[in-house]
């Protein structure tokens, strides 16, 4: 039997999403989470102590991986909003994600050996834009489907709560013993081959759990954009959106560079690789255990005011990173599990905002277009995952890195200073963007009475 969503009471209000609902939601991500975080962390480092490529062209590849994103994440929002089948709008996608991230992501980590350094360019480059396309044809509808699953403006921090924590937990139960494995294989390529097929079964497996158990509102059928244009404009009109794309570009620019310079920060400037492995739950276990933190204060606070000072606390933590080398290794984990402990809301808040901006969307067009929301946002938070890598791998560059060999004293200034000032002052301009921000609940609530009494009238109307 499919789970249901949560089921709207007599005042309008929603109850809450029933366990069952939250588990089938959450579980998948745990899987995307898993590929996500282990190319961020370690495909670089991969291809340029592995593989033996130059640090500037995988950087120029995420690069451009991006550019391909603006076409696609808008693409599938958009095809995702106006789908129409017995299974609903949204699964036929999860299903249809199933083959490209499995053979895409076995492809990445299995280049053949004796390709040239042009072909095994090509190959790596085949790899990451089919992956991240498959991942998108995934997560756009997936987020998509969470906001649809309550319309309630405290539980919706529950239903992405779950969806995080899926996140998390693959993150932080697979992918360090991901690292740990590579770390110590004396075949490296052959153990990445190893776990590339382990991953896709799993990612499969648990899309298609999730897709079985879910099902979808009937009453958002048929209504989303007329066309992928006008739902951008929409969005461009949604003053809420706005500022919203911006705050969520600069959180993960934050993250990305978190994931990206922690191979080198513990291998050449602290020249203690065997820590790579335990810096990830440093960051990542103190921001699950503030899930449930967030949540309950999201019951109490108000969602802006609560992501504001979790930005100046990312704000201290990545600023003092930029000691590492210089104090005990004990004081930069502290760092990093403040870190972590802060990201933990942004990854809640955010998408819990993001479906109450598409309820605004909704009093003022009449569609349903998550999946153009999504997708745009999906977009964002991408770019600034590549952006940070594509900085990373070019500054390496000029700065003389050399894989597997001392580096320079300006290389480790670079590192540090990528990983710590640059996200460092972003986070600052984030905080006097997101000041602007005026969708409180008030508002959310005056929202949601009027699109109920919209729908209540059209149900009078047709019967």
């Amino acid at each position: 039997m499919s789970a249901a969503p949560a089921v709207s009471t007599a005042s309008g209000a929603e109850e809450r999403v029933p366990l069952a609902s939250l588990v089938a939601y959450g579980l998948p991500a745990s899987g995307s989470g898993f590929l996500m975080i282990l190319i961020l962390i370690y495909l670089m480092k991969f291809s340029t102590d592995v593989l033996l490529l130059q640090p500037a062209a995988v950087g120029v590849i995420f690069g451009l991986s991006r550019i391909w994103d603006a076409v696609s994440d808008p693409v599938a929002g958009y095809l995702s909003d106006r789908t129409r089948t017995r299974l609903g709008r949204r699964r036929p996608w999860l299903l249809a994600s199933l083959l490209p991230i499995a053979a895409f992501n076995v492809m990445l980590w299995s280049p053949p050996t004796g390709l040239g350094e042009g072909a095994l360019v090509a190959w790596i480059a085949v790899a990451v834009f089919g992956l991240y396309t498959g991942l998108t044809i995934f997560s756009v509808p997936h987020y998509a489907l969470g906001a649809e699953l309550s319309r309630d403006y405290a539980e919706r921090n529950r239903v992405f709560g779950a969806r995080y924590l899926g996140f998390g937990i693959g993150s932080v139960l697979l992918v360090p013993l991901a690292l740990h494995l590579l770390a110590g294989a004396p075949d490296p390529r052959a153990m990445a081959f190893g776990i590339a097929c382990a991953a896709s079964l799993f990612v499969a497996g648990t899309i298609g759990f999730s897709a079985a158990r879910l099902r979808e509102r009937a009453d958002h059928a048929g209504r989303g954009p007329a066309s992928p244009f006008s739902a951008l404009a929409d969005i461009w009109r949604n003053p809420h959106a706005r500022i919203l794309l911006m705050v969520i570009f600069i959180e993960h620019l934050g993250n990305g560079a978190m994931s990206v310079l922690s191979p080198y920060v513990v291998e050449y400037v602290l020249g203690s690789p065997e820590l790579l492995a335990p810096v990830l739950p440093l960051y990542l276990i103190p921001s699950l255990l503030s899930i449930p933190v967030w949540i309950r204060l999201g019951r109490r606070f108000g969602k802006k005011e609560l992501w504001l000072a979790a930005m100046l606390l990312q704000t201290i933590a990545f600023g003092s990173f930029f000691a590492v080398g210089l104090v005990p290794v004990a004081v930069l984990g502290g760092i990093a599990a403040l870190a972590g402990f802060a990201g933990g809301c942004g990854q809640i808040l955010g998408p819990s905002l993001k479906a109450d901006v598409i309820d605004w969307d909704e009093l003022r067009t009449g569609e349903r277009k998550e999946g153009a929301y999504f997708a745009t946002w999906n977009f964002v938070q991408k770019s600034a995952g590549g952006v940070v890598a594509m900085l990373a791998g070019v500054a390496l560059q000029l700065v003389g890195f050399e894989p597997n060999a001392e580096q320079s004293e300006d290389a480790k200034f670079t590192i540090r200073a990528l990983l710590s000032l640059l996200p460092c002052s972003f986070y600052a301009a984030g905080i006097a963007i997101f000041w602007r921000f005026r969708l409180d609940e008030a508002e959310h609530v005056r929202i949601r009475a009027a699109l109920d009494a919209r729908r209540g009238g059209a149900s009078a109307s047709r019967a």
